[in-house]
């Protein structure tokens, strides 16, 4: 799947050491138990014994359900019944998890959207980290709040739950309770994460009532308990949440990269509804019966280490404890220790009292009370210790090689249980004066350790090291304060600390961690390098450095290879081929003829037509402007003339006979069309309205248009009061009003000022306005004088025609949407078609003035108008000259390519194209064409390749659409390279970017960057020799027409306003509910950030805002000020931007409200905002899909947009509505049978005769009454047809919009696709689907007869939110998704609203709950923040570059702009070092690899590994194998001839491959599922041995080389920020080191502890943990900004935290064998058209290793190259198939 997946693995090995290791600490932790106790039926009542649950905490593989041995039931939840109740939900939920999304789960939510994390998960997760040894609180608190801020800085927004009953199953582990009471106590007091601990478990009502009020976006849960019983638990509380269409996220196989965190995730669906509602009362009872057996599991616990009866009766001790203790104490380390220490005192001599008096206990397993006086006192001193060293001597504690012994584990489990009620006391109490900073912090396993092997082994006469002053003193002090709390038992003087033999701790084998930590850190040490681009780059930091001397041994070993020619193969000189040459040209750019020119012309007749579909036909001819510009006229100069001559008078009276002739003729035209127009008013009056838009949309005449005008006010005004007459006392419809108002509008506006209104047409204007009720704008119209105690009459007499409103609330309430936009008159000679807007001329300038823009504005607002405008200007300065435009996907290439054939015709020489494509599935005059429409990968291809350098000088201006992909998850480094590496003018275009400003400032410091860099050039170009002849000349002028300004351009208005709604289902019928935009938001959301930038509101919004505002504050003084009627004063035509004005006002007031003092109203507005909240069924709603569209044709909202994230759910939504349809006309009643009946036979009969008739010989003797019954058969089929065709309620299809020869013309080219018949037949119901796995002439197909107005339906997923132009009346929201984000949610509501055809978008939200469409509303779009700009492959490409380039000095400019300005680095010093660093060490690898020589000129298999560096690290690994032989050794003939491979070889072949591309991985959980598969094997085979063992050296050599970067790296780390915990910034290292020469002793480890977290060092962990990258990312110095993800590492095997194995998903080794794609979808989980997708992903690569393998090789015969050969022929015969 790419670096992502690759690059986060933890070492198969390596981990398996570690979890070994952490099996045996955890079995040692509790064996006492196990010894001492005979286990009861009671006791084994889990389906997994005592021993497996209590001593097995890393163990992943458990017995599971169906396999524990039958027991008496002593529990209910070992009753059969319920065990297969569990089993079945198991079950499910292992069918489920394979298929889960492996996918980004912040997507920019900015401070809004909010999830769950189960607490338990998150304490599990972490306390399971392989780097964290049992004991070492304070680094386990670090790994959770590490954990916790890496959310929170990528704007996460979360709750975490504990529940109450859960807690009850770690009482079997003690130190886990504790640690567990003291993580709750510390995220309430010291993080302002809200903690909720309210709750007892998943399944009780108050729960259920949270998650529905908030409607969290995800719960992040482990797939994996303590233990079986506590797995079940977590199964029961995942069930429950998707039951309660809440998300999963798995904490299983989480990573995260700079500024996104993956997961799997889990989908809500209605099974699972189903599913928990048809168990819930088992599932009830069965957790109820798991909860009594863990709290009486509790309370045995407490019987045997405490002695007490009851947990209770511990409770009450510990009460009784801290209530005796009063003394004050800084440090709540102390005060812990005490009352703990006082506790287990106590306790300790009860369990020696039950001792004595029981035989069955073993005196063997209990201390005696002096060895627990010793070792309290060690105790003691190393909580003293806690308190004195700071976290800089801590990290330097020596790693003891050495374990408690069994009695000694077992007190240290009673004192935590102590400590755990002592803990509980401190939550309950209201302490003012404690302090909790130090809470994380209370004990230290390894110092205590270390302290007692002091005292136990090393202590001697020789030997007596002081503990130093104030420790000493603090020491006794806190031993006085146990012993006095103790009673009256004496346990001795604080000193000695050992006063009996008494052995604590035992030595254990030494460990791989042991020896690890024995072995040295590799010294670091560069090979010199000699380059200039190294020299320029990183030059400052090479200095600091450590170099190899020539002659060391690393040096003169240095592999040595043929330096790589881009060109031609080193030995054999046949020429090479690049990316380029290898994607595969449209079929007629391979050959020659006549066939070839006809399939290129109708492959440009088809683009026309598509182009048609977009704009209509516009195409322009386009001339290009010659070279050298025309001399001055010698006239030019002269002063104006005073008179005219008589030629340019004859001319005016000419042009003047012309516009009268013409006006003419459009009189003439609209007496022809004014009654039909003025009938088709009255009969339907939208459709008579559009039709008379479009005449004064062609008419030139103003009079003729206010004639029409006129003639349509008066037919409205009719309609008008004969509506009211008629109404009586039923709801008037408005709408006919709007339409009267809108036309009096029109009229006052555009004919006013040109005197062309009579006095008889203002007495008719104002008689409709006495009509509505506003006698107010009746008499401020000229001519119009009334007395009052007329216009009172007038008023009364009109009564009942009125609308009942204010003129001024009757504009905005009901034509909002008719509102005069701001839109200039004046026509712009550079743009035909349209008038453009202000910002849009400031766009047509920047491209005229050669400069770059960042332009920002809304979609549909008509910013890619200066797309096509320069592309235009440099069709017409050149033939030569190119402009490229750069696309984020496939399907708004081909868009775009079609409007440009549409758009510009212009005559060329031979060999030049207009118009050129290149993506990586084909291209056609890519480099012969004057605009290239391209993917930002394809396009880095060209700018990166040595031998395309001459064309890439000729281009003059680059367009990224949709630029704000340079934040993308996929693919967002490209952007960022394009952006820095081009040389010319570029426009970035983009609808959704929330900081322009930053964007355009990083990209301005690149043009200053160019700026200087060209003048250097131009300075030296007289010396160059690099530089070809010629390019001087071609370089001077391109410099003269460059500016290197960057301008920002930000329009924030939309043509169209959008309302919202959202739909409910109420018995059987849908309730839509109009949503206000501010009912989004929160009175803390506006007090804390405002209002949302782009939140605005249509004229409707803003008076339901102000009414709603005057109902919650009834003395508001503002009331009259910004009552409509007041505001607006009388005013006759209110404009749009009058209404944004009174937006802004109101918006202003509440804000005022909410920030100053009244906050209470302000939350009753927004509350009074809302929509009443409704509840629907998911199973219903999807039930009843097909009425809610039929319903949107009836309210006519279509054609609509439906979008969903599902690709099952996209095609299954659309063929519901059809099979709805369907069934709606089988239910009626069949018109007509008996005539049809009739009209078949009598067709039949004519077509008889007229058959014989052709037939006879004699046919002219009959040729009158062939003719005759000719023409009637021809009546009698339209007769017929008109019968049969599908009546219109039963269809969605508009067949006026398409004709017939259309739509065969499109259906045609679907002939060869695999969805044809189904598309064909949802198309002609007027339906549609859309999304990535349908294929390019599918979605064509579908946008082509949706922009043309046949289809009104279509469902999809977002492959139609990146630009595609599909705009439509309505967007409809189906379904909640983890891909419905702010960024999205933005792109897909722009769709709604067609320019110039609806003045109105409508968005509705069908099954998306409340809390989520307010956090879609009110988030901002993402900030496009730089990502990890470097890689080996990249580095390689770079050199590749510089060292084989023609022009070497441009080369050089390229590579040094791209190094130079990440957005990453942009403003920050110390990431720039870093990339440095990072750079210079990839550059030592491929130095040490072979592949570049130590002058920097690339070598050996360089071609192989750029040419897959879409595969990194898997290119590398791949000549790895190749270079060891072991493609020779697997590949060997087993015949003759083409097939000359066994399907063994082959087989195992793709097992290899699979290993290394196309990586996607199964859940650990899946793994021993149990899970039965049908064709697929599913999980992927091992790699064969050998192949294993050269990718293990591949891994130890990349980890050796970046282990030594992040050594070095390290040095850049804030050290201050290290030394505090990362979320609640608690700092550890404030104090100065005491004089202690025991404490000096004890932290006597420097050595290898600098390059990683103090933190983790507690638990003993080095630098040489850096050298495993499964480590890195816990234990790396956090500040300097680097994550294993940066690391190109290949594990094939990889490990989640706790041990068990992440297996590869097996698709591509399962589809090879079998060649099914349903087989994809039923075993592997993966939909048939995403598995075509990756395996055809998967076939590309396939053939760019045959092909690079073939040109590389020089036998023609070589069995490698004829194996892989064989294989991409096999494999992609099985894929064309399917």
């Amino acid at each position: 799947m790419g670096k992502r997946n690759s690059s986060r693995p933890r070492s198969r090995t390596f981990q398996t050491r570690r979890a070994s290791r952490r099996r045996e600490e955890a079995s040692a932790h509790l064996h006492f138990y196990r010894a001492e106790t005979k286990p009861t039926m009671a006791s084994e009542a889990s389906s997994v014994g005592d021993e497996t649950s209590l001593s097995t905490f890393n163990q992943p593989k458990q017995a599971s359900l169906a396999e524990a041995p039958s027991e008496p039931c002593l529990y209910d939840f070992q009753n059969p019944e319920l065990q297969r109740c569990m089993a079945q939900i198991t079950d499910l939920l292992m069918d489920e998890i394979p298929k889960a999304e492996y996918v980004s789960l912040l997507n920019d939510y900015v401070e809004s959207e909010f999830f769950l994390i189960d607490g338990d998960s998150l304490f599990i997760t972490c306390a399971r980290e392989l780097t964290l040894e049992r004991g070492q609180n304070l680094h386990f608190f670090y790994l959770v709040e590490r954990f916790l801020l890496d959310l929170t800085s990528k704007g996460a927004k979360y709750f975490i739950v504990f529940f109450k009953d859960v807690e009850h199953v770690y009482f079997r582990n003690p130190d886990f309770l504790s640690l567990r009471n003291a993580l709750i106590i510390h995220l309430r007091k010291k993080t302002e994460i809200p903690i909720h601990t309210e709750f007892s478990n998943c399944l009780e009502s108050s729960w259920q009532k949270f998650l529905q009020d908030n409607h969290p976006y995800f719960l992040i849960v482990a797939d994996e308990g303590l233990d079986q019983l506590h797995t079940n638990f977590l199964h029961v509380f995942i069930l429950h949440t998707l039951s309660e269409r809440v998300n999963i996220v798995l904490t299983s196989g989480q990573t995260s990269d700079a500024i996104r965190v993956y997961g799997y995730h889990i989908n809500s669906l209605f099974k699972y509804q189903r599913h928990f509602k048809q168990h819930e009362k088992k599932l009830k009872h069965y957790c109820q019966s798991l909860v009594k057996y863990w709290k009486e599991s509790g309370t045995k616990v407490c019987i045997f280490l405490c002695g007490c009866p009851s947990l209770d009766a511990l409770a009450g001790k510990a009460y009784r404890k801290f209530a005796q203790f009063q003394k004050e104490i800084e440090d709540l380390r102390y005060v812990v220790c005490i009352i703990s220490s006082s506790l287990v005192l106590e306790t300790h001599m009860q369990v020696l009292e039950r001792q004595t008096s029981s035989a069955k206990w073993n005196e063997k397993t209990v201390l005696t009370l002096e060895d627990v006086g010793e070792l309290l006192r060690m105790y003691c001193l190393s909580v003293v210790f806690l308190h004195h060293l700071p976290l800089s001597q801590r990290s330097r504690v020596r790693f003891i090689n050495a374990c408690w012994n069994k009695e000694t584990l077992r007190f240290m489990q009673q004192y935590k249980l102590c400590e755990f009620h002592v803990l509980q006391c401190l939550a309950t109490q209201a302490l003012e004066n404690v302090d909790f900073s130090t809470l994380p912090d209370l004990s230290d396993d390894l110092l205590l350790k270390n302290i007692a092997f002091y005292y136990g082994l090393e202590k001697g006469p020789g030997f007596d090291l002081d503990i130093g002053a104030k420790m000493n003193r603090d020491y006794e002090l806190l031993w006085k304060h146990i012993t006095e709390l103790s009673g009256t038992c004496d346990f001795g003087a604080p000193f000695p600390l050992r006063r009996t033999s008494t052995t604590f701790i035992e030595e254990k084998c030494l460990s791989e961690k042991d020896k690890e930590s024995k072995r040295m850190f590799p010294k670091p040490g560069l090979v010199p390098v000699i380059n200039t681009i190294v020299d320029e780059f990183a030059g400052d930091i090479l200095t600091d450095l450590p170099f190899l001397k020539t002659d060391d041994p690393v040096v003169t070993s240095l592999k040595k290879q043929k330096e790589f020619d881009e060109l031609l193969h080193w030995h054999s000189g046949k020429p090479l081929s690049d990316d380029y040459d290898r994607t595969s040209e449209r079929y007629w750019g391979e050959r020659k003829g006549p066939q070839a020119l006809r399939q290129n012309q109708k492959f440009q007749t088809f683009q026309r037509f598509y182009g048609e579909s977009l704009e209509g036909t516009i195409s322009k001819k386009i001339a290009p402007q010659p070279d050298t510009p025309k001399k001055a006229s010698p006239f030019a100069t002269k002063s104006k003339k005073v008179q005219k001559t008589k030629a340019e008078i004859i001319i005016e009276e000419n042009q003047k006979r012309k516009r009268a002739e013409e006006e003419r003729k459009e009189e003439h035209r609209w007496s022809t069309l004014s009654v039909t127009i003025e009938n088709q008013i009255k009969e339907n009056m939208a459709s008579g309205i559009k039709n008379l838009e479009v005449f004064l949309g062609k008419c030139q005449s103003a009079s003729v248009k206010c004639s029409a005008e006129m003639a349509a006010l008066n037919v409205c005004f009719g309609l008008w009061t004969e509506h009211c007459k008629a109404a009586g006392k039923t709801e008037k419809n408005l709408n006919i009003a709007a339409e009267v108002m809108r036309r009096i509008h029109s009229l006052i506006e555009n004919y006013d000022q040109k005197d062309l209104l009579k006095e008889t047409d203002f007495h008719q204007i104002a008689k409709c306005l006495w009509y509505f009720g506003f006698d107010n704008l009746a008499t401020s119209l000229k001519y119009i004088k009334v007395s009052e105690h007329e216009r009172k009459e007038l008023k009364q007499k009109y009564a009942k025609y009125a609308v009942g409103m204010g003129s001024s609330r009757f504009q905005l309430q009901y034509m909002g949407h008719y509102l005069k936009r701001e839109e200039r008159k004046d026509p712009d000679p550079r743009v035909q078609h349209f008038i453009p807007d202000s910002w849009q001329r400031e766009l047509l300038d920047i491209v005229d003035n050669n400069e770059s823009a960042v332009i920002v504005a809304p979609t549909s607002s008509g910013k890619t108008y200066a797309s096509y405008y320069c592309m235009e200007k440099i069709l017409r300065d050149s033939d030569e000259s190119v402009v490229v435009y750069v696309a984020p996907t496939k399907a708004l290439v081909n868009q775009v390519s079609a409007t440009i054939f549409n758009r510009f015709d212009k005559a060329l020489p031979s060999g030049i194209a207009l118009c050129g494509v290149f993506t990586r599935d084909y291209r056609h005059d890519a480099l012969n064409s004057q605009i290239l429409v391209t993917v930002p990968q394809c396009l880095e291809i060209l700018l990166l390749s040595p031998r395309h350098q001459d064309w890439a000088k000729k281009i003059r201006y680059v367009i990224f659409d949709e630029v704000h992909c340079l934040g993308g998850e996929i693919g967002a480094e490209v952007w960022e390279h394009l952006l820095v590496m081009i040389r010319c003018p570029f426009l970035a275009l983009s609808a959704t970017i929330s900081n322009p400003k930053q964007l355009a400032e990083w990209l301005q410091s690149v043009k200053r960057y160019w700026q200087r860099t060209e003048a250097v050039i131009a300075q030296n170009s007289d010396h160059s020799t690099s530089v070809k002849k010629g390019a001087k000349v071609k370089q001077s002028v391109r410099t003269q027409n460059t500016s290197y300004k960057v301008k920002l351009v930000v329009y924030e208005e939309r043509y169209n306003d959008l309302e919202k709604y959202v739909c409910s289902l109420n018995d059987g019928d849908f309730t839509i509910r109009h949503y206000h935009p501010y009912a989004a938001l929160t009175v803390e959301h506006i007090a804390r950030y405002g209002f949302p930038m782009d939140l605005s509101l249509s004229p409707r919004e803003a008076v339901i805002l102000y009414d709603v505002m005057v109902k919650a504050k009834t003395n508001w003084p503002k009331a009259n000020e910004l009552d409509p009627e007041q505001f607006f004063k009388d005013k006759m035509v209110i404009t749009k931007a009058d209404a944004r004005t009174y937006e802004k006002q109101l918006k202003e007031e509440l804000e005022m409200w909410i920030k100053h003092g009244c906050s209470k109203k302000g939350k009753t507005v927004l509350q009074l905002l809302k929509p009443q909240s409704t509840f629907s069924s998911e199973n219903e709603m999807r039930k009843h899909f097909p009425h809610f569209v039929d319903k949107l044709k009836r309210m006519d909202k279509l054609p609509a947009l439906f979008f969903l994230f599902n690709i099952h759910g996209v095609e299954g939504l659309a063929h519901d509505v059809c099979k709805f349809l369907k069934e709606k006309q089988s239910k009626k009643p069949i018109r007509g049978s008996e005539k049809e009946e009739w009209l078949t036979k009598k067709c039949k009969k004519r077509e008889k005769y007229l058959m014989a008739q052709n037939n006879d010989t004699k046919q002219v003797r009959n040729y009158g009454k062939q003719l005759v019954w000719g023409a009637e058969l021809d009546i009698l089929r339209k007769q017929l047809e008109k019968i049969s065709e599908t009546p219109s309620d039963c269809t969605y299809a508009n067949e006026h919009a398409v004709d017939d020869e259309s739509l065969i013309k499109i259906f045609h080219r679907l002939r060869y696709s695999r969805k044809k018949i189904e598309l064909q037949a949802l198309a002609l119901r007027g339906i549609g689907y859309h999304h990535s796995a349908l294929d390019a002439k599918g979605r064509q197909m579908v946008e082509m007869l949706f922009r043309k107005g046949f289809l009104q339906v279509v469902t999809a997923t977002g492959t139609l939110a990146l630009g595609i132009n599909m705009p439509c009346k309505s967007v409809v929201f189906v379904q909640n998704s983890v891909y419905l984000d702010a960024l999205n949610y933005r792109q897909m509501s722009g769709r709604a609203g067609r320019r110039g055809q609806d003045f109105l978008g409508d968005v509705f939200f069908y099954d998306i709950p409340l809390p989520k469409i307010q956090k879609l509303i009110k988030s901002n779009v993402p900030e496009l923040r730089g990502q990890f700009p470097l890689s080996i492959s990249l580095i390689l490409r770079l050199l590749l570059l510089a060292s084989k380039a023609d022009d070497k000095v441009d080369a050089k400019a390229k590579v040094l702009s791209l190094l130079k300005h990440s957005l990453l680095a942009f403003k920050q010093p110390r990431a720039v070092k870093m990339l440095k660093l990072y750079f210079l060490f990839s550059l030592q690898f491929l130095v040490k690899e072979g592949y570049v020589d130590r002058e920097g000129n690339t070598t050996g298999f360089t071609g192989l590994v750029t040419h897959l560096h879409y595969h990194e690290p898997s290119n590398i690994v791949l000549v790895d194998f190749l270079v060891k032989g072991l493609f020779h050794k697997l590949c060997q003939r087993s015949k003759k001839g083409p097939q000359a491979f066994s399907q063994d070889v082959m087989e195992k072949l793709v097992l290899v491959l699979a290993h290394l591309f196309g990586r996607r991985r199964i859940p650990a959980v899946v793994l021993n599922s149990g899970r039965t598969f049908y064709q697929s094997k599913v999980f992927l085979e091992d790699l064969p041995e050998d192949f294993a063992a050269a990718l293990d050296e591949y891994n130890s050599k990349i980890e050796e080389n970046f282990g030594q970067f992040l050594q070095i790296v390290s040095t850049m780390a804030d050290m201050q920020q290290e030394y505090k915990l990362p979320l609640s910034e608690l700092e550890f290292s404030s104090k100065e080191p005491p004089d202690s020469p025991l404490a000096s002793h004890l932290m006597s480890c420097d050595e290898g502890r600098t390059a990683v977290s103090p933190f983790v060092c507690l638990s003993g962990n080095t630098e040489f943990d850096l050298l495993h990258t499964g480590t890195v990312n816990n234990v790396i110095l956090r500040t300097i900004g680097i994550s294993d993800a940066n690391i190109p590492v290949l594990y094939s095997k990889i490990c989640d935290n706790q041990g068990r194995m992440i297996p590869l998903n097996a698709y591509v080794l399962d589809f090879y064998k079998h060649g099914s794609l349903t087989a994809m979808a039923q075993d592997n989980s993966i939909h048939e058209g995403e598995a075509y997708a990756l395996l055809k992903d998967f076939g590309l690569a396939l053939k760019a290793i045959s092909v690079s393998l073939r040109e590389l090789c020089d036998k023609e015969d070589d069995n490698v190259v004829c194996a892989f050969e064989q294989l991409s022929l096999n494999y992609w015969q099985k894929l064309n198939v399917v």
